[in-house]
C-alpha cells in the first residue's frame, strides 16, 4: 500500500481510502455486518488506514464503530461528518458529535468535516451559529483532531470556503469526466497549495466509469491491457495533489482490485499513451452532453441566484449517464445545506448571463429546459419545505 501525507497534519493516509456508505447489505436498510467485518479487517490488513463515514449514512458509523473495537481502532484514521440539516444551534453540534463518538466508540474522530458545504451562504451559517468556536473547543477536549469539509458547488465558492478557515482537509468529487466540474482541477491544486489535504469522492462516478462501457471504448481499454476501472483510479493518483481516494468498496473482488491498483500507482506514473486513452474515452463520452457549457462561470454571478454551471453539470449527467439524479440535483441546487437556493427555474430571463458567455449559449432557454428535465412536481414543495425548516429553525 502507498500512503501519502494528508497536507499539514501530516498524517500519512492509505491513498486508497475505504468509503462507508455502501456496505453490504442483507436487506435495503440493513447492513450484512459479519460480511462487512470481514470486508473491513481484510483491508485493514492490507494496509488501508483512512476510514470515511457520516452520521447521515444509515447505521454505518455503529457498524464501523463495532468493528473497529475489536482492536483496530488504533491502526486506522476515521473521517466522519456533521450533517447540516440537523444543526441549528451550539448545543446541536455538541449533541451531534457526542452521538457520533459513542457510535463509534471512541474518545476522538481524527477527521470532523462539515457534510456536504455546498456554497459560502451554507459555510455562513454555521458560522452565524457558532461553529469556530465549536470546532475549537471540541480540538481542545481532545474529541477531534483535525478539521474538513465535504463539497459539491462551484470552484469559487470552494476556494471562499477554503480561504475563509484553517481547514486542515477537503473533501470532493474529482474523476477526469469532472476535471473542470464543481470544484474542479482549479480547486484542487487551490487547496493543496494552502497545505490542505486532499480526498476524493466519485472516482468512477458511482461505477458509471467501471461498468458497462459500450464496445468501441472497451476497445480503448485493451490497447493498454487496463480495466476502466484501474485507468480511472489511476488518473485520480496521477495528481500529487490528491491524498487519498475514497472507494465505496462493497465486494470482495473489488476491494482485492483496488488495493492491488493502490499499491503500485505512484503521482506522475500513467504514460503518455495511457492518458491519450483517457482523453480519447472522454471526447466520446462528451459527444452525448446537452449543453457545451465547458463551466468557466463567466456567466456569474446570477442577479437571481442560479447557478448556471451546475445546473448544466446536473443536466449533462443526465443524458451522460442514462439516469435522472434528480435528488443529486435537489441536494445541490436546491439549498439543502442550509444557503440559497440555486436551481435552473429561479431564471428571470434576465439575459446578463447570455451576453457574457463564451460559448454564446441561449443560456434562459436552456435553463428552462434543465428546469423541466430535472425539476419534477416534488421539486419545489420539497425546496419550499427546507426553507421553511431552516426559517422555523431561525437558522435563515
Amino acid at each position: 500500500m502507498l500512503y501519502r501525507a494528508m497536507g499539514k497534519t501530516k498524517d500519512l493516509v492509505s491513498i486508497l481510502g475505504y468509503g462507508c456508505m455502501r456496505f453490504p447489505r442483507k436487506q435495503l436498510n440493513i447492513i450484512d455486518e459479519k460480511r462487512t467485518e470481514r470486508q473491513v479487517v481484510s483491508a485493514i490488513e492490507q494496509g488501508v488506514n483512512y476510514f470515511d463515514t457520516a452520521f447521515l449514512y444509515p447505521n454505518s458509523e455503529v457498524v464501523l464503530g463495532n468493528i473497529l473495537a475489536r482492536g483496530y481502532r488504533d491502526r486506522v484514521l476515521i473521517a466522519t461528518k456533521m450533517p447540516m440539516p440537523m444543526v441549528h444551534s451550539r448545543q446541536d453540534m455538541e449533541a451531534v458529535l457526542d452521538t457520533q463518538l459513542k457510535r463509534l466508540q471512541t474518545d476522538r474522530i481524527d477527521y470532523y468535516l462539515m457534510h456536504s458545504i455546498n456554497s459560502f451562504t451554507g459555510w455562513q451559517r454555521l458560522k452565524d451559529l457558532g461553529v469556530e468556536d465549536f470546532l475549537a473547543k471540541a480540538r481542545q477536549a481532545g474529541k477531534i483532531r483535525h478539521t474538513g469539509f465535504s463539497y459539491h458547488g462551484d470552484r469559487e465558492q470552494f476556494k471562499k470556503i477554503v480561504a475563509d478557515y484553517p481547514w486542515d482537509m477537503c473533501l470532493l468529487q474529482y474523476n477526469y469526466m469532472d476535471e473542470n466540474a464543481q470544484a474542479g482541477k482549479e480547486g484542487l491544486a487551490y487547496a493543496a497549495a494552502r497545505g490542505l489535504g486532499v480526498a476524493v469522492m466519485g472516482p468512477l462516478r458511482g461505477g458509471r466509469l467501471a461498468r458497462n462501457m459500450p464496445q468501441q471504448l472497451q476497445e480503448l481499454f485493451d490497447r493498454v491491457n487496463r480495466t476502466p476501472a484501474e485507468l480511472a483510479l489511476r488518473w485520480v493518483w496521477n495528481h500529487p495533489e490528491v491524498t487519498v481516494l475514497l472507494s465505496g468498496m462493497n465486494d470482495e473482488v473489488q476491494i482485492e482490485e483496488n488495493i492491488r491498483i493502490a499499491r503500485e500507482a505512484y503521482p506522475g506514473s500513467l504514460t503518455a499513451e495511457e492518458l491519450k486513452i483517457i482523453t480519447e474515452v472522454r471526447n466520446l463520452l462528451v459527444q452525448k452532453l446537452r449543453v457545451a457549457c465547458t463551466e468557466c462561470g463567466y456567466c456569474l454571478p446570477c442577479p437571481a441566484g442560479v447557478n448556471i454551471p451546475l445546473c448544466f453539470n446536473s443536466y449533462n449527467n443526465r443524458y451522460l449517464y442514462d439516469g435522472a439524479n434528480r435528488f443529486f440535483y435537489l441536494s445541490m441546487l436546491g439549498g439543502m445545506d442550509g444557503g440559497a437556493p440555486s436551481h435552473a427555474s429561479l431564471c428571470t430571463s434576465c439575459g446578463k448571463c447570455e451576453a457574457k458567455c463564451p460559448q454564446k449559449l441561449p443560456i434562459p432557454k436552456l435553463l428552462k429546459e434543465v428546469s423541466a428535465r430535472m425539476e419534477s412536481f416534488y421539486f419545489r414543495p420539497v425546496t419550499r419545505l427546507v426553507r421553511s425548516y431552516y426559517r422555523l429553525r431561525g437558522n435563515r
